[in-house]
């Protein structure tokens, strides 16, 4: 093969601005179409969308507001073990029907630990125990909040406490609650040792997301990626998510491969792999790691990422989503592929979607909203919030994030620091990018996700047709801007 072939062999590696989706014969209303997903043998989305595993992305408050919509929350891992485990232990907190990982105090702690505690945990209740670990009381909020810091537990605790055994139902639990006009429920076993709680908030919050997935405890359903190389860290988090992601810009590398055989050995939790980019990719991950629910696809398309540009190295995600569906299928496979980059509204997914994808992540998107952890600030007029990529200066400066990066990468960024517009709660952009996606099967016809990979058709769009499809020749708000 010589050279000059490379370029008449190369394959078109396109992505989503040039490609649009046909619209085909339909009988079916947007508002009959379903975007339930099978994720993982596991777990079902009620929403096909992921927030990346970013530090200006996602940490536990996001995580719980996607999962109570329908979607899923990738906590990130740029931060210690014990950060990222507190945060999981908060998601799978939010709503437990009944919380088994249950923090307690003795008799004498003190008022001050106490509120520490309460703030570090975001509890406010917490069952007393005292010798053999048997309850003796309980202290909440109402107890201590005008206690001098300096009294024990023991002085300022509720001592009478109305307790449930291992064996209560939800609707028993509401009774006992509502009866004694209490908020929260220790459940103890026979020898009064603390076996869980129920609270109040949680029944309460059961009714007021009809769309959240839970696990079999009635927990939300929680994932959070891992370097393939921390086995500890993998560890640490099995005992409260969901799923775990290997989280490396370039997975498909030999000692990536060997340290997630090694990995998924050691979790119960289901594992998805990425990031690759090929066909060839996909297939030595089907062939050669046993027992993977998943592979996420996109290398290089991340509107914060620069890797393509600085070692123009890269597989856009559209390329990269449908090559990894087709090896998939082709080996008769039954992993999931996760979309990841560049996607920027509904009629992007809904292209993901169309070339084999379960599920889309987004980071852009997501890192806009109320629930993300980056600051929020006003420029000129309007609110912004912070946003960059897991490779950028800032992100490396933690000084955790360096083994994502190939080893010829690591002296180099790859990523930018930047603002994107403030878009209010998640719910919202949900609801939006569900109502989109909804209409986008619409004009394709397919009433589900698996009807639309075998319904869309595409075509190409030239780089003049895309300008003429977009919004144009027409004033928008703001200053002289002319599209």
């Amino acid at each position: 093969m010589g050279f000059r072939d490379k370029f008449k062999d190369a394959e078109k590696a396109l992505t989503f601005n040039d490609v649009i989706l046909l619209p085909g014969w339909t009988t079916l209303e947007p508002n009959e179409a379903t975007v339930k997903i099978q994720l993982t043998k596991r777990i079902t989305l009620n929403s096909p969308f992921l927030s990346s595993p970013m530090d200006t992305v996602t940490e536990s408050d996001m995580a719980i507001a996607m999962a109570r919509n329908g979607g899923l929350g990738v906590l990130h891992r740029n931060c210690s073990v014990e950060e990222e485990v507190d945060m999981a232990r908060r998601v799978k907190r939010a709503e437990a029907v009944i919380i088994r990982d249950v923090v307690t105090v003795t008799p004498s702690t003190t008022v001050g630990e106490l509120l520490k505690l309460m703030e570090e945990h975001h509890i406010k209740g917490f069952p007393v125990v005292g010798r053999g670990s048997k309850l003796v009381g309980i202290a909440t909020w109402r107890d201590v909040r005008l206690a001098e810091p300096t009294l024990k537990v023991r002085d300022v605790m509720t001592k009478k406490v109305v307790t449930g055994d291992e064996d209560i139902t939800l609707e028993e639990a509401k009774q006992v609650l509502h009866k004694h006009k209490i908020e929260k429920l220790p459940i103890i076993d026979k020898d009064k040792h603390v076996k869980g709680l129920i609270t109040m908030k949680d029944i309460t919050l059961k009714g007021d997301f009809p769309d959240a997935i839970r696990d079999e405890e009635g927990r939300l359903i929680c994932a959070a990626a891992v370097s393939p190389f921390d086995l500890e860290r993998a560890k640490a988090l099995n005992k409260y998510v969901d799923i775990i992601f290997t989280d490396v810009a370039h997975f498909h590398n030999k000692n990536c491969f060997e340290a997630t055989k090694k990995l998924i050995k050691e979790v119960n939790a289901e594992v998805i792999v990425g990031n690759i980019g090929t066909y060839q990719a996909t297939e030595d991950c089907i062939t050669k790691l046993d027992g993977i629910a998943g592979v996420k696809c996109g290398i290089g398309s991340g509107s914060i990422c620069s890797t393509s540009v600085v070692t123009r190295a890269g597989a856009p995600t559209l390329f990269a989503t449908s090559n990894a569906a087709d090896a998939i299928r082709d080996h008769k496979s039954k992993i999931s592929v996760i979309s990841d980059g560049g996607i920027r509204n509904p009629g992007d997914i809904a292209v993901a979607l169309s070339v084999g994808a379960n599920a889309t992540m987004m980071g852009n998107v997501f890192a806009g909203c109320s629930e993300s952890p980056g600051r929020l600030v006003a420029m000129e007029g309007r609110y912004y919030k912070e946003y960059y990529g897991m490779g950028s200066a800032r992100a490396r400066k933690k000084r955790f994030a360096l083994d994502r990066y190939s080893q010829p990468s690591k002296a180099i960024n790859e990523g930018v620091e930047g603002w994107v517009p403030y878009r209010g709660p998640v719910a919202d952009i949900i609801h939006e990018y569900v109502d989109g996606l909804k209409a986008a099967m619409g004009y394709i016809g397919a009433s589900d996700i698996p009807q639309m990979w075998e319904k869309a058709r595409l075509a190409l769009v030239t780089e003049r047709g895309y300008q003429e499809i977009a919004p144009h020749d027409i004033m928008t708000p703001g200053p002289n801007r002319l599209l």
